[in-house]
């Protein structure tokens, strides 16, 4: 059975992210909901628009969208950052799980390396 799907629908996806997140979260736990995600478990957060966002095709396939690197954040919590998330005023709206986590101290700073959203082709 073949599948395909062209490139502007996977892009439609990440065009939802890119055009309506407003803040990226650093987070002590996986949120489940926007609130989990700004007051639970944030440990810092910062403003992003959408030039922070660029698409390109997947690393294997589908496409994917670049999250960009962070630097000088501050914290507003101590805590190990394990996750971040991407919300807008009312949605969260994406979550990822860090490689490896980060130990932060509230009155400190942090830098956040680029990341990816990626979507596959179908298979």
């Amino acid at each position: 059975m073949t599948k395909s799907v062209n490139d502007e629908v996977l892009d439609a996806a990440l065009d939802e992210i890119r055009d309506n997140a407003t803040l990226e979260i650093l987070c002590s736990a996986a949120p489940t909901t926007r609130t989990e995600a700004v007051t639970t478990y944030a440990l810092a957060d910062m403003a992003v628009t959408s030039t922070d966002f660029t698409k390109a095709d997947g690393d294997v396939s589908g496409r994917k969208m670049t999250v960009a690197a962070q630097s000088d954040v501050d914290v507003d919590a101590t805590g190990s950052g394990t996750h971040i998330a991407l919300v807008d005023g009312t949605r969260l709206l994406y979550v990822t799980e860090l490689a490896s986590a980060v130990s932060v101290t509230s009155g400190g700073k942090v830098d956040l390396g680029a990341w990816d959203i990626e979507i596959a082709d179908p298979t």
